[in-house]
């Protein structure tokens, strides 16, 4: 009998697909602006009239916007402005990384309804699976506390965000496995069926992305990069990745590695051989050999503001030498990318990203150091332990809203 033959070619798309993507672009509007006007939004969309009229009762319809008092213009019938109701639905973020485990419910604003984190225990996904659900029901207890606060309906959860330190499905079992320093020690995570397991646990579409790609969406939906299309996000964790935005859209590659920046040779940035990689200088664990502090610490965050509060000079000299290595990095970022902007951020405190950034300058020339320039070649980002949380919360809220080319294919409708 003969095999299957495999045949390539691209989706196309039906009248679905295509409402999907409409749907998309008029939520999108109205989250960058505010509240607009049915005419407003067929102008800026393109969309006929008819096409945002039923989207916007649909909307409404569904409690995701509300119609706000009209506006009387100079003639004609006043105009009615629609702003989206944040309440209209929430969705919750996990980051799960080596020692920890952060969890935020959010509303369509990204607003932070409940915030919860706990120690991860060893022992990987069998003993860490169930510490995950037990965060995610609380916080699923915290949201319905605030719906009954507020006296509201019962609010539909749009998804279940995950995010954890990659790489990816590297198999490399032949690195030992040093909590602190070794760049693989999520493998028994990655290897473990942890999206089908937290669906069935919770009922809710759970999906995986890397930690600085769940930080970048939150930048491009609610923070710096709001309205960006091309940007990519320089994300400071306990190791060094980035987010790659391009045409609005996350760049995941084709196993979710792209990003892994902090795997360049750092000899190729102007250090001394023998080559070690990037992040060997421009991390949090190098931050914690570099002073002392335990990185798999519950208070490490605050230890690190405090060392940045007594100016404490071994900090001081790990964020000369980090600025030092990723001024070549955002050079090859802007070689690469050709971005509107680098952004720089991570979980560290705000003082000490703004040290690490005094040192990245002067940049480097590069294909973005044009003369007709609007926007900053490097813009400080978010310095927060609960970032990629944050993210995380926001991916279900860009799959539904977030306009995107593949919400044409009927694969996403």
């Amino acid at each position: 009998m003969k095999s299957k033959r495999t045949i390539v070619a691209t989706a196309g798309t039906n009248l679905g697909g295509a409402s999907a993507h409409n749907r998309r672009v008029v939520f999108d509007a109205l989250r960058l602006n505010g509240a607009l006007s049915r005419a407003d939004i067929a102008r800026a969309t393109q969309l006929t009239p008819q096409t945002v009229s039923n989207i916007i009762d649909q909307f409404a319809q569904d409690g995701l916007v509300a119609a706000d008092e009209p506006l009387r213009g100079a003639r004609g019938q006043p105009a009615t402005p629609y702003r989206i109701l944040p309440g209209g639905a929430w969705s919750i973020g996990v980051e799960i990384d080596r020692h920890r485990v952060l969890g935020v419910g959010v509303d369509l604003a990204g607003t932070t309804l409940s915030r919860r984190h706990c120690r991860l225990l060893s022992g990987g996904p069998q003993m860490g699976l169930p510490v995950v659900l037990d965060l995610i029901a609380d916080i699923e207890r915290d949201l319905k506390d605030v719906a009954k606060n507020r006296k509201s309906r019962a609010v539909p959860l749009l998804g279940l965000g995950i995010a954890m330190p990659g790489p990816f499905g590297t198999g490399n079992d032949t690195v030992p496995a040093d909590p602190l320093l070794d760049p693989w020690v999520m493998r028994e995570w990655h290897s473990f069926p942890l999206m089908e397991k937290l669906s069935d646990a919770t009922g809710l579409e759970a999906r995986l992305q890397n930690d600085a790609s769940a930080a970048a969406i939150a930048e491009k939906m609610y923070g710096v990069a709001r309205g960006l299309d091309n940007f990519v996000y320089l994300f400071l964790g306990y190791g060094l990745g980035a987010g790659i935005v391009i045409q609005g859209e996350i760049y995941a590659g084709m196993a979710g590695n792209a990003g892994e920046i902090g795997q360049l040779p750092a000899s190729a940035l102007g250090a001394s051989s023998p080559p070690r990689s990037l992040e060997e200088y421009v991390s949090i664990l190098s931050l914690c050999r570099a002073t002392g502090l335990d990185a798999a610490s519950g208070d490490l965050f605050e230890e690190m503001q405090r060392l940045c509060g007594e100016g404490d000079r071994k900090l001081q000299k790990w964020a000369q030498q980090a600025g030092q290595h990723l001024r070549q990095a955002v050079q090859i970022v802007e070689a690469l990318f050709d971005p509107q902007t680098v952004v720089l951020g991570g979980q560290v405190p705000g003082p000490l990203l703004a040290e690490i950034a005094r040192h990245i300058d002067p940049l480097l020339p590069s294909v973005s150091a044009r003369h007709d320039r609007s926007r900053a070649r490097l813009t400080l980002g978010s310095a927060d332990m609960w970032a990629v949380a944050q993210g995380a919360a926001m991916e279900p809220i860009a799959r539904t809203f977030d306009p995107q080319f593949r919400a044409i294919f009927k694969s996403i409708e």
